[in-house]
């Protein structure tokens, strides 16, 4: 039996499966013996159940002519089926919890949203490993799937540039596009994983020489990674790392930004790094925002009399500066100095701004959710046209090899999904209020699923959002908009699409 035969969704389910030995050897080295006998007889059931299906299909290839269609409904599935899978070791390892809870725990892991509905404390060791584990898959799994699956078709923020599949020569991307979708997915897999596992691992190190543990920092070097914000001790003020953690996690939410900093497979990685747009536009909100929070800051000290302390000042600005560029990735770790930052300043919690920052979104075909930089860059791009036009409606000017990189219908692509997405947050709104919720708890709650940035639930609002408080038509509705959000509208709209289901 060959690999590239298989159905895509039975390898993803296998290497699910494989990867519950990692928290069953944890727990059985911490002489937790439930946990560890519940995650390895779920994986050799799993395991077991996948090779019965591939001896059962024999040599039967798993081809087809549409090869985007299959790859897409796999995507799918792959975030509604899986999860399911996922939940019952963790459902086992505590049967305080309900499987409905375990799921929307495992959908929020996998989806990179981080929204944790259990308390950071309340799990055994192994358990905050596989939550942070899975969100570190769903990461990897999103930048293959960018490559292999979203890119052909132009989705995911490739419809707003010029070409997708590749930056090679148009043979190699013809042979890609024909090439069946496990293919695609194992030659992306083969290029994006070891570079995915290293930062990780570098990421992992830096933090343990800072003073972390070995369970937090690898788990806040997997979160970091797949930007989930999932952390075993509630949070990066908890860890032991301090202000030196903080700094190496800012500098691998850079991955985040933009894909040009890790790989060069895509057409949104054809310009290097310093002429990247995605990554200039980052860097001018995650200096601009914190700027101005520090001048608030600074003027609200003046008026309780305590501007002199330049130290708390310098400590007030980094705090914004860290939160800034963590929710603009949708990673949704805050910053230890975050709240002495308020408190100096007497500001209020501002969950506007962050979850402003959250919709805007990081850089395209990488982990972070929202409306990603390259839209918003597109629109801007028009927008400045048009003002160009209005002072000099004859004039001829060039779009410079930035701008070229967007297509000519870029601005319209973007500007049209902006609109779903705003459609789409006023619908779930909708749907969370008709069970039950309040305004502001329905739009924090929208807005966190569709950007997958759970971390909003705690920050966004003066009194934390529990998901154990929701009732069960609420649940679901936040877990589908995980979904949604993970693989964005326009993926939807494309099933509706006649001409996809066409052989």
């Amino acid at each position: 039996m060959r690999l590239s035969q298989q159905p895509l969704i039975l390898v993803l389910v296998a290497f699910a499966a494989a990867s519950m030995m990692l928290p069953a050897i944890v727990a059985l080295g911490m002489e937790d013996f439930r946990t560890a006998r519940s995650f390895f007889y779920a994986s050799i059931v799993g395991l077991v159940m996948a090779l019965m299906v591939s001896l059962a299909r024999g040599k039967q290839p798993w081809t087809g002519r549409n090869t985007d269609l299959i790859g897409l409904l796999s995507l799918l599935a792959a975030y509604v089926l899986i999860p399911a899978f996922l939940a019952i070791p963790f459902v086992e390892s505590l049967p305080s919890t309900t499987y409905l809870n375990a799921y929307i725990e495992m959908v929020s892991a996998l989806t990179t949203t981080g929204a944790q509905i259990f308390e950071s404390g309340r799990l055994p060791p192994a358990l905050e490993l596989w939550r942070a584990q899975v969100g570190w898959m769903g990461g990897l799994m999103i930048w293959v799937a960018a490559a292999a699956v979203l890119a052909p078709l132009n989705l995911g923020g490739f419809e707003v540039t010029l070409a997708a599949v590749s930056a090679n020569s148009g043979t190699e991307v013809e042979r890609f596009r024909r090439a069946g979708i496990l293919r695609r997915v194992i030659r992306s897999f083969v290029q994006l994983a070891p570079v995915y596992a290293t930062l990780t691992a570098i990421l992992w190190l830096l933090l343990l020489i800072n003073g972390d543990n070995a369970l937090v920092a690898l788990c806040h070097a997997m979160s970091t990674m797949a930007t989930s914000g999932i952390s075993p001790v509630g949070g990066l003020p908890n860890g032991e790392s301090g202000i030196a953690g903080e700094m190496v996690i800012f500098l691998f939410l850079i991955f985040a930004l933009s894909r040009v900093s890790f790989t060069t497979d895509t057409s949104v990685s054809r310009f290097g790094l310093h002429m990247d747009p995605e990554l200039r536009l980052g860097t001018l909100i995650v200096l601009g925002v914190p700027t101005l929070l520090f001048l608030r800051h600074w003027i609200g000290a003046f008026e309780v009399n305590a501007g002199e302390d330049l130290g708390l000042g310098l400590r007030a600005f980094w705090g914004a500066l860290f939160t800034v560029m963590s929710f603009l990735t949708t990673n949704g770790f805050e910053s230890g100095d975050w709240d002495a930052a308020q408190a100096w300043s007497g500001l209020g919690t501002p969950g506007m701004i962050l979850m402003g920052l959250a919709i805007m979104g990081g850089g395209v075909a990488t982990t972070a959710g929202g409306v990603k930089l390259m839209r918003v860059f597109a629109l801007y791009l028009n927008g400045l046209q048009e003002m160009q036009k209005l002072v000099h409606p004859s004039a001829v000017s060039g779009m410079g090899s930035v701008a070229r990189r967007i297509g000519r219908q870029g601005a319209y692509h973007a500007w049209i999904f902006f609109m779903l997405f705003a459609l789409t947050i006023a619908g779930l709104m909708f749907l969370l209020a008709l069970f039950g919720q309040e305004f502001e708890q329905a739009t924090v709650l929208a807005v966190s699923a569709l950007t997958t940035t759970g971390p909003l639930l705690a920050l966004a609002t003066e009194t934390p959002i529990q998901i154990l408080d929701l009732n069960l038509g609420a649940k679901l509705v936040f877990a589908g908009g995980m979904i949604l959000g993970r693989l964005e509208l326009l993926a939807f709209v494309a099933l509706l699409n006649a001409d996809l289901w066409r052989d």
